[in-house]
């Protein structure tokens, strides 16, 4: 069976940070440049937002707090509280403030870890070319006291992540090296180390740059292609390149496992080069024969 995509939910500015939650049945977004989290259920079709001061870049569930999510404000991690309705989101607390000494930067993308800790990036002000080029930008670990680690420096376009227990690997996105990372990774502390390529856009003639990442159960490698049109599946342990699926949106931004099975990979977009419909919409691709794992909470103590 060939691979189907079909546009599942109108287009926004920018979509970006899916993440599939089991227990509601839902897909939450993040959309970027209208400083909105969203929610989205695709059995019932039914999409809700809500607006914050500052772009928050990802929205992740915490376990055990019904209603309860962590997303950012510029350089604050914060914890909110969302009804999941439109409107009415709060924020409950400020977790941890990062890169005080770069005062302008903010965070990206982010994934709660196999042990709910959650490992999130920074990026350079203004998300301008020039600016996140100076490579600025930080990898964080947040334990579930709420202690920040800071694992790695220099980087440019903090951006997709994923986890593989079986191969002990982290596996890392910075946009503007066109190189997916791989690292030795611990599952009882959480640290990485032994950097390495596992998968070169260059190499394999693949345009754009790698932008959002997911990880099947087989071991392979999903990511998001932005100007590129495109999803790529990539082995990461023999760097090879697998399938190409189109998906028609130049900017694609990321992507999840998602829907009852975990067979289906719901795509963020974005039309920020006022590209026509149905750019910037959420896409379902279904008919790839691959499952995922279910996305983690973050646990807090």
């Amino acid at each position: 069976m060939a691979p189907v995509v079909t546009h599942v939910m109108e287009p926004v500015l920018l979509g970006e940070g899916p993440h599939w939650d089991h227990e509601d049945n839902a897909l939450y977004f993040v959309g970027v440049p209208e400083y909105t989290v969203n929610k989205f259920v695709p059995a019932t079709g039914k999409h809700t937002t809500t607006k914050f001061e500052f772009m928050p870049h990802f929205i992740i569930p915490v376990e055990g707090k019904k209603n309860h999510f962590f997303t950012t404000q510029g350089r604050k991690l914060v914890e909110i509280e969302w009804s999941g309705e439109d409107g009415a989101a709060r924020i409950v607390r400020t977790v941890a403030e990062v890169d005080h000494d770069q005062p302008h930067n903010q965070f990206n993308d982010a994934k709660a870890d196999p042990r709910g800790r959650l490992f999130a990036g920074t990026i350079g002000p203004g998300l301008t070319l020039e600016t996140i080029m100076t490579g600025v930008g930080s990898l964080y670990r947040f334990d579930a006291d709420g202690t920040a680690h800071k694992l790695a420096t220099g980087m440019k376009l903090s951006n997709g992540m994923c986890w593989d227990l079986k191969e002990k690997a982290f596996y890392y996105v910075d946009s503007l090296v066109y190189t997916i990372w791989g690292y030795d990774y611990d599952v009882e502390t959480g640290h990485i180390a032994n950097r390495r390529d596992v998968f070169s856009l260059k190499e394999h003639g693949v345009s754009g740059v790698a932008d959002g990442l997911t990880i099947d159960t087989d071991g392979n490698l999903w990511f998001a292609t932005f100007d590129g049109s495109q999803i790529v599946k990539c082995d990461p342990r023999t760097g090879k390149l697998l399938e190409q699926i189109p998906i028609p949106a130049k900017q694609v931004t990321s992507l999840t496992f998602g829907g009852p099975n975990l067979d289906t990979l719901y795509v963020t977009t974005g039309r920020m080069d006022q590209a026509p419909h149905p750019a910037g919409a959420i896409f379902a691709v279904t008919g790839i024969a691959a499952r995922g794992h279910p996305n983690e909470r973050i646990k807090l103590n």
